[in-house]
């Protein structure tokens, strides 16, 4: 049979690892999994009081609004209006979308078709490599040059700049779409105010549209603040931005997101997804609402966790030769493979380190072909346990130090 969206897929290199990580664990390992993005800190607690009184409501069992229940869109218009003076219209400039990804796919579909073209990042986190190619549209890859020092955040916005301009030189159809991210997953890549309004000024100067997914809005380290590109000047003229409560509220879980900026966009994706859902969870939407207006500082300690291990992770990892410049934001550590094994591709290193180690990362090579040579850390388990890898991979990897 033709399953034809799906056929050119590339095996999903992650089950690779994560199949070794499983049989490892049935033969009685601890595998320390740095591997999967999955979020452990729990959700607020004023989440869960919400979600459980308002599901005990039969009158949130029904349908309920595609674009999000008008509360929440207020709520979230808030919370950008505090965090980065960006104003939203609740009613054209902003929808609730079932997580991130979902929003992103979808929004795919009603920006780019078959003989469209789409630029995006290499590397970048999977959907936003396949999601353009779902929708039909090609692809063109610019490097996301590894940040070695933060300090060189200047010469890292002009050579991404220089690609950007290249790519849309290059080739034809003319792209009408970039896909960013930052902070940057994989790499952990920060911004500055100044260079998104130089991404929306070559959006206008070449009438595309930018998609910001801020998956890590609220994850910016060292005191960093990440910007939103809806900060920037004429941004609602091609720009439009992706926040999640996954990360800065840890509800992954939830799938509670939000499509917010340039009214036009905002609207089409609205009336796609009134033909493909009914909305979250109503229940879901009201316990969202609650914790944005009364736990808004709980990304911060979401924040203060992921640095704190961040630095236990880097300086570890120091200790035991594996020097690794510390990340500006996220909840990842990208780590080229130090050079006593540079001779290995990223699944064949990754493979290594579950078999000799006992820790699970993420190979580079799934964030597509610009992050072979790399591995991903997440920092989804505590210090001990970080601890606990460090030890291990001082124990797998003699040739380091």
């Amino acid at each position: 049979m033709d399953f034809r969206r799906i056929e050119n897929l590339p095996p999903y290199v992650f089950s690779i690892i994560n199949g070794l990580k499983i049989e490892a664990r049935r033969g009685g390992a601890d595998v320390v999994d740095l591997g999967f993005g999955n979020p452990d800190i729990p959700s607020p607690a004023i989440a869960v009081e919400k979600l459980a009184e308002a599901a005990r409501n039969s009158r949130n069992h029904r349908y309920s609004l595609s674009q999000g229940l008008p509360k929440l869109r207020e709520a979230i218009a808030g919370y950008y209006k505090n965090n980065w003076d960006v104003d939203l219209d609740t009613e054209l400039e902003i929808t609730n979308t079932i997580g991130s990804k979902e929003g992103f796919s979808h929004l795919m579909w009603v920006l780019l078709d078959r003989g469209d073209a789409a630029i995006v990042p290499s590397p970048s986190y999977p959907i936003h490599i396949y999601g353009p190619l779902f929708a039909g549209a090609d692809l063109r890859q610019v490097p996301m040059r590894f940040l070695a020092n933060p300090n060189e955040r200047d010469h890292f916005a002009d050579d991404f700049m220089e690609s950007l301009t290249t790519a849309y030189d290059v080739g034809w159809p003319k792209p009408r779409v970039l896909v960013i991210s930052f902070p940057h997953n994989p790499t952990g890549a920060t911004v500055d105010l100044p260079f998104m309004q130089r991404v929306v000024d070559f959006c206008r100067e070449h009438e595309m549209i930018v998609v910001n997914d801020f998956a890590y809005a609220d994850v910016g380290f060292d005191g960093h603040k990440p910007p939103s590109i809806l900060q920037a000047d004429g941004a609602k003229d091609c720009a439009v931005e992706l926040y999640s409560m996954t990360k800065s509220f840890s509800m992954a879980g939830w799938r509670s997101a939000f499509l917010l900026g340039n009214a036009e966009v905002v609207q089409a994706l609205v009336k796609l997804k009134s033909y493909l859902d009914y909305g979250m969870f109503q229940p879901v939407q009201i316990a969202a609402t609650v914790t944005i207006n009364e736990a808004p500082d709980f990304p911060k300690e979401v924040c203060a966790t992921y640095e704190s291990r961040c630095d236990t992770l880097i300086e570890g990892l120091g200790r035991i030769g594996w020097d690794i410049p510390k990340p500006g934001g996220s909840m990842f550590v990208w780590a080229p493979i130090p050079e006593p094994y540079a001779d290995m591709d990223s699944v064949e290193f990754c493979s290594l380190i579950v078999r000799d180690a006992d820790v699970a990362l993420s190979p580079g090579v799934g964030f597509g072909p610009g992050g072979e040579g790399f591995v991903r850390f997440a920092l989804i388990e505590n210090e001990k346990r970080i601890q606990q890898a460090i030890r291990n991979l001082r124990r797998g990897l003699p040739k380091l130090g």
